[in-house]
């Protein structure tokens, strides 16, 4: 199973578990991403979210700001 399969709550509790990882965000909603992005500033883990340069601006500074950092975006 890629990541990109998995649910939002088990990518939630990956990167609170400290785990960094790539994930081709699809249709995934910008609520999910920022879900997720927050996660993972709890440990300081990276996240690569790729396939974002459809999205717009707003909410990527969203998802960055939920990320405090620790997230990358990949076009």
């Amino acid at each position: 199973m890629s990541f990109q399969d998995r649910s939002t709550e088990d990518l939630v509790r990956i990167a609170t578990a400290g785990a960094g990882f790539r994930l081709d965000v699809g249709d995934r909603s910008t609520e999910d991403l920022v879900a997720i992005a927050a996660a993972s500033s709890d440990w300081g883990v990276r996240l690569l979210f790729a396939g974002v340069g459809g999205r717009a601006t707003d909410d990527l500074v969203r998802i960055a700001d939920a990320g405090e950092g620790n997230v990358e975006f990949e076009g």
